[in-house]
């Protein structure tokens, strides 16, 4: 038979993955820690980070011309259209006939609203000698004063470092400093009984009443009814998954630093047979640009819809990021509106009306209906 390891009652059972409560030390200006509590918590920024908006406060747009596009510019952008289109021919963008190039006017409101926020979570890692940087060393700042490199404002970054100061060392709470622990499939023996033959060495031959335990001998475990447990290679044990067999931990509150930009966007709905998520995908000239740590509704522009679009977002940002409603700070705001460029292109082909847009700096195309390249009289 298999050699069955003798049961080591000096190797615990693997404990839960986390620190029991109690088990983590308290630090001045964080939350106290829970056992099993794995999630982030969020601190709200001290009042002096928080700006407030005036009264009577708003930002005034200058005037601006709508862009004319050529025949040939239109023509150009349907027939770069029509080429990225397997299934359309070429020739009704070279031979058509326009009729009129009306130029819209449409604007594109944009508000951005760049946060940033900061919570903490304790963590640890297998204690190899390091430099642990405790409490020895000062008191650890409070979230808010624990100093980062500010990232390039409207892009989204997610920054994680570890507090000053908030390091100490522990004996692993899951192996309890054995820096081992027994294994769960096999008890601590080594091997496990062989699931061929249920531990009696010899497997059953024949069907119903022939079906009898003869002299054959389980291939599988040699005949010992027993094999080695594979989990823990017959050792019995395993190194602790946690201290990674280096019998103590290092903890250390990670503070995470997020900065995000809110963007609230929004184009006047005046042409029905144009979609409006076309402008999605498009870029205007943006000749107005307003940025400051809190940015005011416009007024005085001739399209009454922006300036309401402003009034909106305005309102609805500064209460949506104040400290009440999310524990986080406004660092910068920008709100922007964008000449959208857009001509409505009327043409003839083969005796037939049809129509296209030409949208956006890149000069994009929508067309409802295109003709074919053979038409049949």
């Amino acid at each position: 038979m298999l050699e069955q390891r003798a049961f080591d009652p000096n190797i615990p059972e693997e404990g839960p993955s986390a620190p029991p409560p109690g088990w983590l030390d308290c630090v001045t200006g964080y939350d106290e820690p829970k056992g099993g509590d794995t999630g982030d918590q969020l601190y709200p920024p001290p009042p002096a980070y928080n700006p407030q908006p005036e009264n009577d406060r708003n930002a005034s747009v200058p005037n601006v011309r709508v862009p004319q596009v050529s025949e040939s510019v239109a023509r150009e952008a349907l027939l770069k259209f029509v080429g990225s289109k397997w299934s359309k021919s070429s020739k009704p963008a070279r031979n058509l006939t326009f009729k009129e190039l009306q130029p819209i006017t449409m604007y594109r409101y944009r508000l951005e609203t760049y946060t940033e926020s900061r919570s903490s979570a304790w963590e640890m890692e297998p204690f190899t000698g390091q430099v642990v940087d405790g409490p020895q060393y000062g008191m650890s700042p409070p979230p808010w004063d624990v100093p980062v490199q500010q990232p390039q404002r409207y892009i989204d970054v997610i920054l994680k470092v570890r507090v000053p100061h908030s390091s100490f060392v522990k004996t692993c709470h899951r192996c309890h400093g054995c820096g081992r622990t027994r294994c769960t499939h096999c008890a601590g023996r080594g091997n496990r009984r062989c699931p061929f033959c249920h531990g009696h060495g010899r497997r059953t031959t024949g069907h119903g009443r022939n079906n009898r335990a003869g002299n054959n001998r389980c291939s599988s475990c040699q005949g010992r009814g027993r094999k080695r447990c594979t989990f823990c290679h017959g050792h019995g044990h395993k190194t602790c998954p946690t201290c990674q067999g280096n019998r103590n931990l290092m903890h250390f509150i990670q503070l995470t630093i997020t900065w995000k930009n809110h963007v609230f966007e929004f184009v006047p709905d005046r042409l029905p047979e144009f979609p409006l998520k076309k402008f999605e995908k498009v870029s205007g000239d943006a000749f107005f640009i307003d940025e400051s740590i809190l940015v005011y509704p416009i007024v005085g522009f001739p399209d009454q819809e922006i300036c309401d679009a402003s009034r909106k977002a305005s309102q609805e940002h500064h209460s949506k990021f104040s400290p009440q409603q999310v524990p986080c700070r406004i660092l910068q705001q920008r709100q922007t509106i964008e000449l959208v460029p857009i001509t409505h292109a009327f043409y003839s082909y083969s005796g037939k009306d049809y129509d296209y847009f030409v949208y956006g700096l890149e000069n994009k195309v929508f067309t409802p209906k295109y003709p074919s390249a053979c038409v049949i009289l």
